[in-house]
């Protein structure tokens, strides 16, 4: 059974699939240990370690590294790298990029929006594609909840539609409402991986610098599962402390040179 058929079980037996971001090797490591179905490495690498400002930012480099880095880290793991922006506009382009990131380590390429053509050449070419529908970092300046009306929300149940029929094995619905995701859900083949679109998706997704923490601002689609940004800055502030008052390191944290070692040291240092 390859890895994608692993998650469409799932969703035919109605086990939820959990995924999370990772964009290095030993979190990601941390996150197979803890069973995770599938790690995300996506495009929210440009602000949430990279310092940058936008999505938009983010290299197809920059999703190359960081996927290479979680391969190493979890060798075994389903592993999804998000397509930054404007590396997907047609469907050559996609293809090139694409083979850039499975080399890097993905086994399945993800982009934003309705573009059932990439889909289709993609899945051609043999790649596993990841949707992404509702809330688009990368195209969206604004980050607000999509689909609110009804016409809006036909627009991308269609849109859904029309990527399941061109082949995706998942999707990714982001900030869509509750009653939108869980007909997406019910109408499409792909396994369906909700962020903020309510609890009827095959699946969830969530930022690990969310969940755990690390990010200081609060988010009504997360949950804080671990305070580690508050445990870090504790453990880093006490270090401080103790080096300005001489307390670390203790004489537990060195080593000496042996007496016949020092004495020849000694010496040698003298006949200079």
């Amino acid at each position: 059974m390859s890895k994608a058929q692993f998650l469409l079980e799932k969703k035919r037996r109605g086990e939820k699939i959990v995924v999370v971001t990772a964009y290095d090797a030993p979190t990601a490591r941390i996150e197979v240990e803890a069973g995770v179905d599938a790690i995300l490495v996506g495009d929210s690498v440009g602000v949430n370690i990279l310092g940058y400002a936008h999505e938009r930012e983010v290299t197809l480099a920059d999703m190359a590294h960081h996927i290479g880095a979680v391969r190493r880290g979890a060798p075994g793991v389903y592993l999804i790298g998000d397509l930054p922006y404007a590396t997907y506009d047609t469907p050559a382009q996609a293809l090139a990029s694409s083979r850039r990131l499975r080399d890097a380590g993905a086994d399945c390429v993800k982009f934003e929006g309705a573009q059932p053509d990439v889909v289709a050449a993609l899945t051609a070419a043999g790649f596993d594609v990841c949707g992404h529908l509702g809330l688009e970092s990368q195209h969206q300046d604004v980050k607000r909840r999509q689909g609110k009306t009804a016409e809006a929300a036909a627009r991308l149940y269609a849109d859904a539609l029309a990527a399941d029929a061109a082949g995706q094995k998942l999707l990714v619905l982001e900030l869509v409402p509750d009653e939108l995701a869980d007909a997406i859900t019910r109408a499409v083949t792909a396994a369906t991986i909700g962020i903020g679109a309510g609890p009827r998706t095959d699946g969830q997704v969530l930022v690990v610098n969310d969940l755990a923490g690390v990010t200081p601002r609060d988010f009504r689609h997360n949950r804080r599962y671990g305070q580690i940004g508050a445990a870090l800055r504790d453990a880093v502030g006490a270090y401080a402390a103790e080096v300005r008052a001489g307390a670390f390191p203790g004489p537990a944290h060195g080593f000496h040179l042996a007496d016949e070692e020092r004495a020849g040291f000694e010496r040698l240092i003298r006949r200079e």
